[in-house]
């Protein structure tokens, strides 16, 4: 599946190695700011960005945490060039080199470690089929550690409800493109991240109607 050809239609630029997709630099300010309500900038820790996209997140988010360790993964080979090439450019120089995943696969075929203390996963719920949700429940919750904390960001319904008509009409463009995608209700969020001892603990809004949820490992 080509990410970019088939769900990001705005233009892109490309800067050498490095590609902009300008939603991500419209949301990389909103979502760093509830990063920073939940993990401690002086602490040491790993966090594991599942579908990095281009690497901007990571790039953004890694100078504000500089003992924390980035660890983008992505299912696209064409984008792992771009995550190098930002990841290259930060003075912190605590993100790793990508990782080719694909989010369905047991962890451990990944080559990673099962001690990470946050996972965070941007636009991949809704422009993936169910079994993509599915399996990073399944697989967050074997890396993350006890009380490790995973954020998800993007479009989202709620108990059936998807608002305003802007969000309906983005759900409707993305299920004529695949019809197994689509914006998730996270009522079957929830139900499919139990069984895997995951529970959604905050619920943010952002910007541009979308939100941010919280959500933790148990045990």
């Amino acid at each position: 599946m080509n990410f970019m050809k088939q769900y990001a239609p705005e233009a892109l630029v490309k800067m050498s190695q490095k590609i902009n997709f300008p939603s991500a630099d419209r949301n990389k300010g909103p979502i760093l700011e509830v990063l920073q309500k939940f993990i401690d900038k002086d602490k040491e820790g790993k966090l594991l960005e599942i579908s990095s996209g281009t690497g901007q997140h990571a790039a953004h988010f890694a100078p504000h945490f500089p003992k924390l360790t980035f660890q983008p993964t992505e299912n696209e080979p064409s984008l792992l060039d771009s995550i190098r090439a930002y990841a290259a450019d930060i003075p912190t120089k605590n993100v790793k080199h990508p990782l080719l995943i694909n989010v369905v696969d047991d962890w451990t075929k990944w080559n990673v470690s099962n001690d990470f203390d946050y996972a965070l996963n941007v636009n991949m719920i809704h422009v993936t089929p169910f079994s993509c949700s599915i399996g990073l429940f399944k697989n967050v919750s074997a890396v993350l550690k006890p009380g490790g904390l995973l954020f998800t960001y993007g479009a989202y319904a709620n108990n059936g409800v998807l608002e305003p008509q802007s969000n309906r009409d983005f759900d409707k463009s993305i299920r004529q493109r695949d019809p197994n995608c689509g914006v998730r209700d996270i009522q079957d969020l929830i139900k499919i991240s139990e069984p895997y001892g995951i529970k959604l603990n905050e619920i943010f809004d952002m910007p541009a109607n979308n939100k941010c949820l919280i959500w933790q490992k148990l045990k």
